[in-house]
């Protein structure tokens, strides 16, 4: 039976979008409902930013994936060509790789042996040990493509909810989305922590802070140039 595992790639491009959908349209929409007292404009701008900020990120995971992709295989043809033509010098990266493992003598030289006589083992030794790269699959730009977008569709919808549940006292609708997506930013950043690394309530309250802090920077200058006043 083979054990399931976490992918990390889909964790990260779920993280990505719904942070930045998060922390951007609460930024677009509190500075609006500073500005403005009209729920119409605080809708239509929440949406608009909504929905620009998806196509936006899913862009950027996808032309960023395929970035990646490109510069892993443009090293992985680099590499081929220098273990037909230098192998001597790749031989004595192996070697630098299993003496940072602990292997050292004889028994290095075995398990270097024995490794430059496989040279797909070899070369994926060099690409991820030497070069610490990854390889990306190639359908992989358009799942993270759509997987950033859709989550950040998802987290910009969170600050806009608590205006259209109090449209008609949109001070409260600020106060809320703010807590709210607080609360939000709270639990993913305590889920990455969960299956990943660290300290769940520590990782929480982190991306709160951060993130708060982030889109509270559009509220604190429409706030001052709206005259330190906001109705509804």
């Amino acid at each position: 039976m083979v054990e399931a595992h976490k992918k990390p790639g889909v964790l990260s491009d779920f993280i990505l979008g719904s942070q930045d959908g998060i922390v951007n349209v609460l930024g677009v929409i509190l500075g609006v409902a500073i500005a403005s007292d009209s729920f119409k404009i605080v809708l239509a701008g929440g949406l608009a930013a909504t929905f620009a900020e998806s196509i936006s990120m899913g862009a950027v995971a996808y032309t960023s994936t395929r970035a990646r992709r490109d510069h892993y295989l443009a090293e992985l043809e680099r590499e081929k060509r220098e273990m037909q033509d230098l192998p001597e010098n790749e031989q004595e990266e192996i070697r630098q790789i299993l003496t940072r493992w602990g292997f050292a003598g004889k028994e290095m030289e075995y398990l270097k042996d024995q490794i430059v006589a496989k040279p797909k083992a070899m070369l994926e030794i060099m690409m991820s040990y030497e070069l610490n790269l990854s390889p990306v699959a190639k359908e992989q730009a358009a799942k993270s493509a759509l997987l950033v977008g859709v989550a950040a569709i998802v987290g910009s919808l969170i600050p806009l909810t608590p205006f259209v549940v109090m449209q008609h006292q949109l001070h409260w609708g600020i106060v809320a989305s703010i807590l709210v997506s607080a609360i939000v930013l709270f639990l993913v950043g305590w889920y990455k922590a969960r299956v990943t690394v660290g300290r769940p309530g520590r990782s929480g309250l982190e991306m709160a802070l951060i993130g708060t802090a982030s889109a509270l920077a559009g509220f604190a200058i429409a706030f001052v140039v709206s005259g330190g006043s906001v109705t509804g």
